[in-house]
Order: C-alpha cells, then structure tokens, then sequence
C-alpha cells in the first residue's frame, strides 16, 4: 500500500528533495555552457554556493584539469551519447584538488531535441564509491592524504588516476604515519580491481615461516597441527590488490619468491605441489631506503626493479607544515560528524604549539593528538591544557605562528632520521651521516648538560 504525503511536493520541490538526499553532485547545463541546476551534494563536494553557481559557465565552476580537453559534457551533448566512470581532478576554491567519478548525459526535451547536458560526479578520494566486497569502507586509514596543498602530493593526486587505471606494479615510499596505507586503498578505489578485494599485510609483523604461509596459504598436512588447506593473502586478494606493507623487512628467501610472483603470476602454497595462478596487483610500501639495502645486498635488485616500476614518495608533515590547519580541521570535522562534543577548532595558542611541533609520526600522530585532545575538552575551542605534555613542552617557544628549526633542532632530527632508517643501528647511521659514533652520541644527547655542539664535518669522520 502506498502512503501519501500529508502535503505533497510539487514536482519539482520534489525532484530536488529526492536528488539532494542522494551523496552524488549533480548538475545541468544548457547549450550554451550554463549552468541551470546545481545540487546542494554537488556544492558540497566541489566547495560551491548552489545559488552561486547557477547562471555561471561550468568552467567558471569547476575548475578541472584538462576541462577543455577532456569536457565530458561537450562529448555527450556534441555525440550525442553517455558516459560513465571518468575519472577527473576537481579542484576546490581553498585550493584542495580532490579525484571524482563523472558520468555524464545528454539532456533532452520531449521531442528528443538535445538542449543541454546533464552530469553526476562522486568524490572518491575518500572510498566513497561503497563498501568493499569483504564488508569494510573503502579509503580506510586517514583520509586527510588527499587534503594538501603540498606541490610534491598535488603532482601524486595529477597522476594516481591514471596510475591506478593501469595494472602497473607501485612503489610508496615515506615515514611511518605519511599515508601509505591510504594511497594504496586509493589506488585499489581507482582502479578497474575495486570491485575486487583489497588486501593488506605488514611484511615485518612475523617470522619467516609464518609469513611465508601467510603469503601463500598452505595445504593440509604440510606440517603438524595443518589438518585442512588455508588460503594466503594472495588467494584472498585474488581479482583485487594486494599491499605488501615494510617490504623493506621481508626476509631475503622470501623475496624471492614474491619476485617469481610477479615475473610468472604464480606461487605455491606451503606443502603443494603444484603452482597456483595470481591474479592479483601488487602495491609494495616501506620506510626503509631500499637503494641502500640493495647497495648493501640486504634487498634482491631484481626485485627492486620489478616493483619500482610506479615510485611515489609522500613527504613527511614537517615538510608541509601548510597543511597542519587544514588536517586538524578536517579531524574535528569528522569527530563532529560521528556524534559527541561540539568542538570547533583550535585556541591560536594550541595551534601555534601544533605548528612547532616536529610530527615524527606524521599525519598519524597528528590525529592521535585531536583524538587525545577532543576528549579532555569539552567544547568550543581546543586549549594548550588539551593537548598531550610532549606538545606542551614546547610552549616556552613564544607568540610567534613557527619557529623555524635551528641547526641543533636539524641536526638532531637528522641523526634521530638516521638512526630509524636504519632499524636501530647507530654503526648504519654514522656511515649515513659521515660522522663518527662519538659525535652521533653527542647530538642524540643534545639536552643533556655539559654536551657541547661539534660541527658534522661530513666526510672526515666516516665510519669505515
């Protein structure tokens, strides 16, 4: 039985009611390029005034790369035809450029006249286009990765559609907390394998053995306790991609049977004996320097260059510092969306401590100081007292927005850099650094009292 409304909408109120409750953007254009209709969910992906943008030319609107080139529009309105899936680069007024999903069609009076155009376009840069095939969102981890105004992240986000639309082999490179994760899901979400599942395993998280059948499954019998065949990573990411985080840390015998994977798209589970096809895209990440651990024979050089075909290095956040405020805002942003306190934003004064901050973990770190922070406040404005006492120590610095690092505060980040890049060992981080274990000491141990600077005299004093 159908109920109908108690004050029924007129056709149009109605239509717009409806479209509007959908998340996709859409919009309308005439023959002449303007634009007639603009929807609030489209105002709110692009940034846009839905009042404001119409009457406006849709160039004056979006500002999308290759929009003279590439217009959807003018094909489906000069072809008279549909298009669906495109993949193009929105970018926003405040500067934010952000990947959406764009069909488009020709619009049609009664009489099958073409008037005009008609296109629908979703942001996926944060996984919005559904869940995954194993139950979970897609763009998990931190979707703040594609908010940046940083030119080395603007030129990953020119190219990860395309990337992702190839099945080429990707290399992500940085620090712990950068968004490796999030890239690779991006790229899975980009791609024609999203409909596939998305596979992610930590090649430093288990021994050998055990990662081995995590890998590549086993079969029954193939040791004691093996009562019955189990499926590995590559099986479950078959049709999909899989990410092979820290490859950095995999064990020299098993990189060589990764690299087999990707010369003959094969494996063979523990205790099989015959090889199983791999259909699957391989996506690698680590924060180690691979080139070194090849230089060194730690890392197979084949393997390298099987997986370095597509290479992106995503800075770390002391490097785009200019993107701190746009971060922070956009945490607060989804801790309000799930529910809670009304946080708004941040005191300039805790700002300001943010904006010094070093972040050596990064964006992750980042969040965990909102996370720590919007629970001990209880509204309005983030304050000083909120944040964690690793943060607040640097509030001696004074009213300024930044202070710029000193030669110690280089220094020390440096041989602290040196060191993590190298799993600990200080002997790896001197031949690094060109210094001596002695002076390696002495900058580590900055605060302590009666230590006094020493110049890097890089080259004189190599560990051999």
């Amino acid at each position: 039985m159908h109920h109908a409304l108690e004050k029924p909408f007129p056709c149009t109120s109605l239509c717009s009611f409806i479209i509007d409750s959908v998340g996709d953007g859409l919009f309308t254009v005439d023959r002449d390029w303007n634009i007639i209709f603009f929807s609030n969910s489209a105002g709110g992906i692009v940034g846009v005034d839905p009042d404001k943008a119409v009457g406006r030319k849709c160039w004056e609107v979006f500002r999308t790369e290759g929009c003279a080139e590439n217009c959807v529009l003018r094909a489906c309105i000069e072809e008279d035809r549909k298009i669906a899936g495109r993949i193009m680069i929105v970018e926003r007024p405040d500067g934010v450029r952000i990947p959406v999903s764009v069909s488009a069609a020709p619009l049609k009076d009664q009489h099958g006249k073409v008037i005009g155009g008609v296109e629908t376009f979703r942001d996926i840069s944060c996984g919005s286009a559904g869940k995954r095939p194993n139950g979970q969102k897609g763009g998990q981890g931190t979707p703040e990765g594609f908010c940046s105004r940083d030119p080395n992240l603007e030129e990953i986000l020119r190219i990860l559609p395309q990337v992702a639309q190839s099945e080429a082999t990707v290399l992500l490179l940085g620090e712990s907390g950068t968004g490796k994760e999030f890239f690779a899901r991006a790229i899975h979400n980009l791609s024609s394998r999203s409909e596939g599942p998305f596979v992610a395993l930590n090649c430093g998280a288990l021994p050998a053995l055990l990662m081995e059948s995590e890998l590549f499954g086993y079969k029954a019998g193939a040791f004691t306790d093996a009562r019955r065949d189990k499926p590995g990573r590559f099986q479950l990411a078959e049709g999909g991609t899989i990410l092979l985080d820290e490859i950095g840390d995999l064990p020299l015998a098993l990189q060589g049977k990764i690299l087999r994977v990707l010369q003959e798209r094969m494996f063979e589970p523990l205790g099989g004996v015959e090889g199983v096809a791999a259909d699957v895209r391989i996506i690698a990440a680590t924060n180690r320097d691979l080139d070194r651990m090849v230089a060194e024979g730690s890392f197979r050089q084949d393997l390298y260059y099987r997986l370095n075909v597509v290479r992106m290095t995503l800075p770390p956040l002391r490097d785009r510092r200019d993107d701190i405020p746009l971060l922070i805002d956009n945490c607060l942003k989804r801790r309000r969306q799930a529910g809670g306190k009304d946080i708004q934003d941040l005191s300039p004064e805790a700002l300001r401590l943010l904006m010094a901050h070093p972040f050596p973990g990064n964006i992750r770190e980042l969040e965990n100081i909102i996370e720590y922070a919007s629970i001990l406040c209880t509204g309005g404005l983030i304050q000083v007292e909120h944040l964690p006492a690793d943060v607040r120590a640097c509030e001696h610095l004074g009213a300024g927005a930044y202070r710029p690092p000193t030669m110690e505060d280089i220094r020390y980040r440096g041989a602290l850099e040196a060191v993590e890049r190298n799993g600990g060992n200080r002997n790896a981080a001197c031949r690094d650094l060109g210094i001596s274990k002695d002076t390696l000491r002495r900058i580590l141990s900055r605060g302590e009292p009666g230590q006094a600077d020493e110049p890097l005299d890089m080259g004189s004093q190599a560990v051999s």
